[in-house]
């Protein structure tokens, strides 16, 4: 009885991790896969439309250039995104930019829609630039809604959602590709289009529900929507313990404003949060999962799987990642997130290795394909059960109120371009290592495994205070010239 009390209390709290995810992070997933499908019916287009405009059809590696800027427009948009959803989250709030968001989406739909009746190829790039600012900005801002939102207890698996919704997105996209659906010649439009439905999901039922109670009361003041919007999130147990936290931290932050990202470079008491979240932020994009997915179909050919089909399989890469990250989300309050990281790196060093040596031996032993494939879902296994959504959790903890947007604003940043920066460097990297082009993405899961054993602190059931506490007495634990250490309090007085 007590269970279905809890989850009766919840439900507004539910709701709101849904209303957010869908068209938050789940857009992400979903646009980052329903390009694939359609990539030579628009290669093909942007050749048809050039031959109607001048008479001449365009050279093999001028189609390849637009394919490129088509696809690299979806890392430069989220790099903007990123950058602009700091100042959005502190002006208009968690929510509200969560729903201004999709304006960005309601473009794109159009601009893909319509493409191919206008006869301009320019439209998809275009489109593609504004759904990766859509992405860029539900990246930042959802997990620090909802991390906002839940209570303590619950905290990292509400926020961990957002990594759930990406691979949602990342395998509904991949479904609505396939050749019978909207993946055909005659379908893509549609296909590129179809990310206004999540879009509109969104807007219907978000503003029924709360804005983040913390920003209410920390950022805004305002203590009675704080306890309304509290009350809605929680039910009807006992608030007191909660608001008497959240009254400590705004009494902690009390007349200081929203910092911007330089000046988190600048603030010595943030230097390891800092570094940890850069660490980690380009650690997930520079792990090579990416990649894996790009290996993926000729692995598959390799193994013997009719082409046909490979489509079908590819499916089950995703899959893998939805199935990991929803077992992270039910794990992370009880394992922590440190154990999560540490594993999750560990294992994906050790596939990396056992993944080159099947490539170098794929030729000579009749068996490695299997291995090859069986490493490519152990691969995004270990990233779904750790790094793909413990990262995101992390800026919301380590970082006060005035310090959460700037910092997301480093972390999105850095994950955008390093997508745009693996991307670009992959096929060099193949090209130039060959079977062993895993060695890079080895050495920086080995080094990120290390980094997160020996500097990470774990933040598991801590409140913002405490953590940040934590982190205050590494910061500070500097050695004067007298040779004893200072404190952090001695350290405030005399840098003030």
């Amino acid at each position: 009885m007590n269970k279905l009390q809890r989850l009766l209390q919840n439900k507004i709290l539910i709701l709101t991790i849904c209303a957010a995810g869908i068209g938050g992070t789940f857009q992400y997933g979903y646009n980052l896969s329903i390009i694939n499908a359609p990539a030579s019916y628009i290669q093909m287009f942007m050749n048809t439309t050039w031959l109607e405009r001048v008479g001449l059809p365009l050279e093999s590696n001028v189609i390849l250039l637009l394919w490129s800027f088509t696809v690299s427009a979806y890392p430069l948009g989220g790099l903007t995104g990123a950058v602009v959803a700091g100042p959005m989250a502190i002006m208009l709030g968690r929510k509200m930019s969560l729903l201004l968001n999709n304006v960005f989406v309601i473009i794109a739909a159009a601009l893909s829609g319509f493409s191919r009746m206008a006869k301009s190829f320019e439209m998809i790039m275009l489109s593609r630039f504004f759904t990766g600012v859509n992405a860029g900005v539900s990246m930042n801002i959802q997990p620090m809604y909802l991390a906002e939102s839940a209570p303590k207890k619950l905290r990292g698996a509400v926020a961990l959602t957002s990594a759930s919704f990406t691979a949602l997105g990342l395998v509904l996209g991949q479904v609505v590709g396939l050749r019978e659906l909207l993946g055909g010649e005659e379908s893509w439009p549609f296909l590129l289009a179809s990310n206004l439905i999540p879009a509109l999901i969104q807007l219907t039922a978000l503003p029924w529900l709360p804005e983040s109670p913390r920003y209410l009361l920390i950022d805004r003041g305002d203590k009675e929507s704080c306890i309304s919007a509290l009350q809605r999130l929680r039910g009807t147990s006992d608030l007191s313990a909660e608001l008497e936290e959240m009254l400590a931290e705004q009494a902690a932050v009390k007349g200081q404003r929203a910092k911007n990202p330089w000046e988190l470079f600048q603030n010595p008491a943030l230097r390891w949060q800092l570094l940890s979240i850069v660490v980690l932020s380009s650690a997930m994009q520079l792990c090579g999962n990416d990649s894996m997915y790009s290996y993926a179909a000729y692995v598959f050919q390799e193994a013997g799987i009719p082409q046909d089909k490979i489509p079908y399989v590819v499916i089950g890469t995703g899959s893998c990642e939805l199935i990991t990250s929803v077992t992270c989300n039910m794990i992370i309050d009880y394992a922590g997130r440190r154990p999560l990281l540490l594993g999750g790196y560990t294992f994906m060093a050790g596939w990396a290795i056992v993944f080159m040596v099947a490539l170098s031996q794929q030729t000579q032993i009749s068996w490695m394909p299997y291995l090859s494939m069986a490493c490519i879902f152990a691969y995004i296994l270990s990233f779904g059960i750790g790094p793909a959504g413990v990262t995101g959790v992390l800026p919301t903890e380590v970082f006060d109120q005035m310090s959460r947007p700037a910092a997301y604003m480093i972390c999105g940043s850095l994950l955008w371009f390093n997508l745009f920066l693996v991307g670009t460097a992959f096929p060099f990297i193949v090209k130039s290592l060959a079977h062993f082009c895993y060695i890079p993405f080895l050495v920086v899961c080995v080094c990120t495994a290390l980094y997160v054993w020996f500097f990470l602190p774990e933040t598991k059931g801590k409140s913002f205070l405490e953590i940040s506490e934590e982190f205050r007495k590494r910061n500070f634990k500097t050695k004067t010239r007298a040779g004893f250490y200072k404190g952090p309090e001695e350290i405030k007085t005399t840098t003030l």
